[in-house]
């Protein structure tokens, strides 16, 4: 099994957020693989693992980061790949390392979701591969589509709550 996703995390610290995405691509049957890299410490790796993404089979790469989050611009530097940052809040409210992450120049775009916002990443990874996969679009449909139930399920729970001036 090859890796078409590459989730990267400047230290292991980000992994209690990031197993959301390695959860819904698991879900998915996406294979993946994950790293620690950091664009400060380990920058020699960073280019190694850009620079060499596409001759492995990557697809999208899931890039999270916090503080300054140089690590998702320098990995889309490096590539012509969809990158999707994960800003992580580990100071700031997580404010600055999403700044960090929007703030990119004209050339090198990096998709962004919200603060620790792994699971949107990994959704937005499954629709960018499923464009051109018709199994992997229909378990992405069959999974919107429970997010619909779960909405019906919680006003149905809704229903038992009870206050004084509820009318419903």
């Amino acid at each position: 099994m090859k890796p078409i996703v590459g989730i990267i995390m400047g230290s292991t610290s980000d992994l209690p957020v990031m197993e959301k995405a390695a959860a819904f691509l698991d879900k998915m049957e996406v294979p993946f693989e994950m790293h620690a890299l950091s664009a400060h410490r380990t920058p020699e790796a960073v280019e190694k693992f850009a620079k060499g993404a596409e001759g492995r089979g990557i697809k999208v790469i899931i890039a999270a980061a916090g503080m300054a989050a140089h690590l998702c611009g320098v990995i889309a530097s490096m590539t012509t790949i969809p990158v999707i940052g994960v800003p992580i809040n580990s100071t700031l409210d997580g404010m600055d390392a999403l700044l960090s992450i929007v703030q990119m120049p004209p050339g090198i775009p990096v998709a962004t979701v919200g603060i620790n916002g792994a699971l949107n990443s990994a959704i937005l990874a499954v629709q960018i591969l499923a464009t051109g996969d018709e199994p992997l679009q229909s378990k992405l449909k069959d999974y919107k589509e429970s997010l619909k139930d779960k909405i019906v399920e919680a006003n149905e729970a809704l229903k038992t709550v009870s206050y004084e001036y509820k009318t419903n």
